[in-house]
């Protein structure tokens, strides 16, 4: 599924952003967001593997949670843990993947 490939280098490319975060945000702000987004990747990997009746609501906590990653991402960006560049590139990278859920949320209620 293109979509979990996009989470998945997504995961990639954020730890590597993470590690360089001062100590005092790696362990808390970075670790934050490592874990939110294997969250979604969960979730993501759940939904396909679900029955249409029940992707809906799958799909709507993964929307969810990238909406708070995106805040995070933000958070990290002011309290200078991350630079404009990556925090740009982040950010699209998210965008990205909030219209391939989008549109899968509104694929589903098609049905």
């Amino acid at each position: 599924m293109p979509i979990l490939h996009r989470i998945f280098e997504f995961y990639k490319l954020a730890y590597q952003y993470t590690q360089l975060f001062p100590k005092k945000d790696k362990y808390t702000l970075g670790q934050e967001i490592n874990s939110l987004i294997l969250e979604i990747l969960e979730l993501v990997f759940l939904t396909a593997n679900s029955r249409v009746e029940e992707k809906y609501n799958i799909l709507q906590k993964a929307s969810g949670k990238i909406d708070l990653l995106k805040i995070l991402v933000r958070l990290a960006k002011e309290v200078k843990a991350l630079d404009n560049k990556k925090y740009i590139q982040l950010q699209q990278k998210l965008q990205e993947i909030g219209k391939m859920i989008g549109g899968w949320i509104r694929s589903i209620k098609l049905y």
